[in-house]
């Protein structure tokens, strides 16, 4: 892959990182330093990503916890593994039920859109089938740091302090008391550089460990965390809990160019990032900046999302297969619809999110894409007691209306938004890819494979570049960086154009690509958030 980002105008805001023995790249220094360590110490890349994702709870709550979900993507041996470990809705919960509480669509707050957390299970499952470390190892530094404390840092303590705001604001019940006392224990958001620490938390991490995730699912920590559901109300059981099982699955692709971009098959919606690839591939581009480069992405990602939002759900409900979806005849039956003006399908409009994702590597040619999330910043606001488990509010995303295909049932999984991404030639790797952030996500994924394919950008300056997001209808939100003359251009398309300075909505990603000659690792990280890469 012959990247130039000298010809890019663009100004990085790091240098690309390349490395031979091993790399972890993340949103937070800690996590990937800790990550580093865990390979230092005989490791190989899953034994690292698990040791950042759990890491990742402790040192950047914000955006995710143990309480969420996790997908992950794992190159070993030549082979590209896919785990789904996204948590069903609790089994006695039903349309009905939600209406009869007084609610007209999924709340975003309380224990009523809380599913199956299933980061933990996902921790063990990896570990259990790939690791080489025990895991009271991988986990340790997660444990520490939730123990001992850290200092927050510049990012996360801005997002932190917004999200004590919203929660101040909308989360005023008994059931969010944990919450605050978890979260905000001096009846403030921590500052930036001052010291959090949750004994709680590090407590609920050594009993997974220390059980294989036992307790979380069907032990003293599935106890406590149905106990208070049935306090406030919530539909989430024990049964619910015992039930769980994280699930491999086949990953889907695309072939763009000659590379194959893989996804994690629906629930996920990663199969939208490669609709609107397998309809991009049938364009040529030869310049990324330029109005007809931005308008026909634009176009083509309304109509994957246009797809995405009326089928993607559990796959066992869905009404049409992925690959119907991906297939070129209908890929290019949706490129058709690209006319030389703005659009209007007709999804619904796409809320934000909270995700965290990391990408890790080893000497040996391991490689992992994994991300999970809370949704929606910390989630649904809720902290179990005596736990520091911050709970997701994924059912968020469940329709009421029964003839929707997403629509709300009992057991079954909801849209999902988080998606590790992977890239692959002749099958062989060359490496994981992520842009976190909700319904940003498959939109950022076809962005920096496009700036690393298309354009032939380098990994930092492929994420580094300035990002658009489609929003609703025609309505397109861009970051100040983003060339003016264009905006204006594809203002008079159609396109509703509208430049946020900052919002931290353009989602956060890393990248690390092998060459798979000479095994040398090269990196990229996010320029948006505390991002980092720790590499030897």
């Amino acid at each position: 892959m012959n990247f130039d980002a000298l010809h890019y105008p663009y100004r990085s805001q790091r240098n690309v990182v390349y490395a031979k023995n091993g790399m972890v790249a993340t949103s937070q220094p800690l996590a990937a330093q800790a990550g580093l360590d865990i390979l230092k110490k005989g490791g190989n890349a899953i034994d690292a990503a698990i040791a950042t994702a759990a890491c990742l709870t402790v040192v950047e709550p914000t955006s995710n916890g143990i309480g969420g979900d996790a997908f992950a993507l794992v190159w070993t041996k030549g082979q590209l593994h896919g785990l789904n470990s996204s948590g069903p809705a609790p089994m006695n919960i039903s349309i009905e039920k939600v209406k009869e509480d007084g609610h007209e669509r999924m709340p975003k707050y309380g224990w009523v859109p809380v599913t199956v957390p299933g980061a933990p299970a996902a921790w063990v499952e990896l570990s259990k089938r790939f690791g080489r470390l025990p895991l009271l190892d991988v986990m340790k530094p997660a444990i520490d740091y939730a123990t001992n404390g850290y200092p927050v840092s510049p990012t996360l303590g801005r997002f932190w302090k917004r999200a004590f705001e919203q929660y101040k604001q909308n989360c005023t019940g008994a059931e969010f008391e944990a919450w605050f006392e978890t979260f905000a224990p001096k009846g403030r958001a921590p500052e930036v550089g001052e010291m959090w620490s949750s004994l709680d938390h590090a407590d609920t991490l050594e009993q997974i460990t220390r059980t294989n995730g036992e307790s979380f699912y069907k032990g003293a920590i599935a106890e406590k965390i149905a106990a208070a559901s049935e306090v406030h109300g919530g539909y989430l059981t024990k049964d619910d809990l015992a039930a769980f099982q994280p699930e491999w699955v086949d990953p889907i692709k695309v072939n763009y160019r000659g590379y194959d971009v893989w996804e994690i098959p629906p629930n996920g919606q990663g199969i939208v990032a490669l609709m609107a690839l397998n309809i991009l591939k049938g364009f040529d581009f030869t310049t990324k900046e330029s109005t007809d480069t931005y308008h026909k992405q634009i176009e083509a990602m309304k109509l994957a999302f246009s797809c995405g939002k009326q089928y993607i759900t559990d796959p066992k409900h869905m009404g049409v297969t992925a690959e119907e979806l991906l297939s070129n005849s209908y890929g290019r039956k949706r490129q058709a619809l690209i006319g030389s003006e703005a659009g209007t399908p007709a999804p619904g409009v796409p809320p934000r999110g909270g995700t965290v994702y990391l990408a890790t590597a080893d000497g040996e040619g391991n490689m992992v894409s994994f991300i999970q999330s809370n949704y929606m910043g910390f989630g649904s606001g809720i902290v179990v007691p005596g736990t520091g488990i911050a709970m997701q509010n994924r059912g968020h995303d469940f329709s009421l209306d029964p003839t929707h295909y997403n629509c709300l049932k009992g057991g079954k999984k909801t849209y999902h938004t988080i998606i590790p991404g992977f890239l692959t030639k002749d099958n062989q790797a060359v490496g994981p890819f992520g842009v976190m952030g909700g319904y940003m996500q498959p939109q950022g994924h076809v962005q920096v494979i496009m700036n690393t394919i298309d354009f032939h950008l380098n990994p930092q300056v492929a994420l580094d570049a300035p990002r658009w997001q489609w929003k609703s209808d025609k309505t397109v939100e861009v970051e100040k960086s983003f060339p003016l003359h264009i905006a204006e251009e594809l203002g008079r398309k159609g396109h509703d154009i509208q430049v946020l300075v900052d919002s931290g909505s353009f989602g956060r990603g890393q990248i690390i690509w092998r060459d798979p000659e000479t095994g040398v690792l090269m990196g990229g990280t996010e320029s948006r958030t505390d991002g980092a890469i720790a590499s030897w």
